[in-house]
């Protein structure tokens, strides 16, 4: 087992060191089971967090099984993405991917047995017969009237689902457990249906499809899984998991366990919400940087670190709790703090005029790639007579609090000169078309002789050498804490969360990578986006400098 010093503890770890010391298991085996019907999203990163962490901490091993019992709502396009994201995450599965659909000879064999032994019918109700039967979380139900047929006519129409001569709807296959049972799912649930559906793994080999608790216990028996991990709701589905796996013939028999799962704010992680954004054209689609699924936040600027470091902070309790969304973009601050290289960029730009600066002449600044690291080293930005400035730095009048460029007052430019503003022009409605300043030369990389001091430090980019930038500001996609509470979640979608601005950027960012991490000084933290091309720049924000939401009110 691997050193546990640094290690954060939890209730499972505390099971498996217990299971190790006890000799109830010798090692220890996880799996990470999504169903391929979507993309994944941050609560998935936290689940797979926990068991390729744990199987790695131990020295195990953690599988990848796709749960692909429901070919009506997958696609292979998932199954692609799912693996594109755990591996970006920075995890490697055991062995070949796994799919459920593996298994379907050994399931249908293991439904043959439970019909054999008597524990389990095939049931020609409908649907609604089937919802009365089922009785109320107050009331136990009844049972179905084909619930007491023989065992060799149970064989033979299970054999006829299998053949396809039965319809879809017509009967399904149930468990013979307990209508009077307390727990719903004890109350004799279906454990195959038919579908004549193609999937994308076995194609139209079967017209059966087992449910997922049928399938997922024994799929997790058969590959050895020791500690099955799954989130809370699945907590009284164990009675049901432990039910199957007591009356097959089967060695290994796994046991469940079971966490809270992330609820985030100013999100939705219900599966059928986030499919219910993408097709209604709320977002792009399931990488829209403002979704919680781990594209979204890949395309958004998120580092793997960052989401593995989020994970290890929230921790693994029982208790269900809202996680402050702040507290994810804290993690990704952190480390973009740390690793982003500088740049400058302006967002809402007006032109500046040095009247002092030679005609037609320019120069290379030289300027860090970040305050912290030289390691990073420096790039060159051009400075000419002309340079663009954001709107927001400067006024005509301000008080002493306004640290920026006001007319007759001195700023320093980043990595450049002192500047003073003069005079300005304006348009016909009053808007501030261009600002005359002057810079003085004997301030590169040193204060004045005489002393005087800049109110602040603003940033700018060359009109000459700048490049035009598309720059989408994105914010929390809604504007309540918790949207999923909501009669109708669509309502409360922030029409800020995307902002676009059309802006100047330092010429040393035509070429960096897509997706790569950095941070606009002043701005905030940005990447390029993978709609960029070598004539269209487009930037995406993935965070600010700080959380403005904090104490905002909203």
């Amino acid at each position: 087992m691997a050193e546990t010093e640094n290690r954060p503890t939890n209730f499972i770890r505390q099971i498996i060191d217990k299971d190790l010391a006890s000799g109830a298991h010798n090692h220890v085996q996880t799996r990470f089971p999504p169903e391929p019907n979507g993309y994944l999203h941050i609560g998935h990163a936290k689940s797979i967090c926990l068991n390729f962490g744990l199987a790695e901490d131990y020295q195990g091993q953690c599988n990848l099984r796709f749960d692909d019992t429901n070919p009506e709502k997958e696609d292979i396009d998932y199954v692609n993405s799912i693996q594109n994201d755990v591996s970006w995450l920075g995890f490697k599965w055991h062995g070949d991917v796994r799919y459920s659909s593996n298994y379907f000879p050994q399931l249908h064999q293991y439904a043959v047995e439970l019909i054999t032994k008597g524990l389990a019918y095939v049931d020609f109700s409908t649907q609604e017969q089937m919802r009365e039967l089922r009785g109320t979380l107050k009331a136990p139900g009844n049972n179905s009237p084909y619930r007491d047929t023989t065992v060799a006519e149970n064989l033979d129409h299970f054999a006829k689902m299998k053949q396809g001569e039965y319809a879809e709807g017509h009967c399904c296959l149930r468990a013979k457990i307990d209508m009077a049972s307390p727990f719903m799912c004890m109350r004799d649930p279906v454990l195959y249906r038919v579908r004549f559906a193609h999937h994308h793994q076995t194609g139209d080999e079967w017209c059966i499809y087992p449910m997922y608790d049928f399938t997922h216990c024994i799929s997790d028996a058969i590959e050895g899984i020791t500690h099955s991990l799954c989130t809370l709701e699945f907590q009284d589905n164990r009675r049901l998991y432990d039910w199957v796996l007591e009356n097959i013939t089967i060695d290994t028999v796994p046991r469940q366990y079971e966490f809270s799962r992330l609820n985030l704010e100013y999100t939705v992680l219900s599966k059928r919400k986030l499919i219910q954004l993408v097709t209604e054209n709320h977002v792009s689609g399931w990488d829209d940087p403002r979704m919680p699924t781990v594209a979204g936040l890949r395309r958004r600027g998120y580092s793997a670190s960052s989401i593995r470091e989020f994970c290890k902070r929230i921790g693994v309790t029982k208790m269900d709790n809202m996680i402050e969304m702040g507290m994810l973009e804290a993690c990704i601050r952190e480390d973009l703090n740390v690793s982003a290289p500088r740049a400058m960029a302006v967002l809402d730009p007006v032109k500046v005029v040095i009247e002092n600066y030679p005609q037609g002449q320019s120069e290379m600044l030289i300027a860090p790639n970040h305050p912290n690291d030289d390691s990073l080293g420096t790039r060159e930005v051009p400075f000419g007579r002309e340079i663009y400035i954001e709107r927001e730095d400067f006024r005509e009048e301000a008080n002493k609090k306004y640290k920026r460029l006001v007319i007759d007052k001195e700023v320093r430019l980043r990595n450049g000169y002192f500047l003073k503003a003069l005079r300005v022009d304006k348009d016909e409605q009053g808007e501030i078309q261009t600002i005359y300043c002057q810079y003085d030369p004997e301030t590169l990389g040193k204060d004045p002789a005489d002393g005087r001091k800049a109110k602040g430090v603003i940033h700018w980019v060359s009109a000459e050498h700048g490049l035009a930038a598309e720059v989408r500001l994105y914010d929390r996609l809604f504007k309540v804490p918790n949207p999923a509470a909501e009669e109708d979640f669509i309502s409360t979608i922030n029409e800020e969360s995307l902002v676009i601005k059309k802006a100047i950027v330092e010429p040393s960012l035509a070429n960096i990578e897509v997706g790569k991490g950095l941070q606009f000084e002043r701005m905030g933290y940005f990447c390029k986006d993978l709609d960029s091309s070598d004539s269209h720049l487009v930037f995406n924000r993935t965070v600010g400098l700080r959380d403005t939401w904090a104490n905002s009110g909203q």
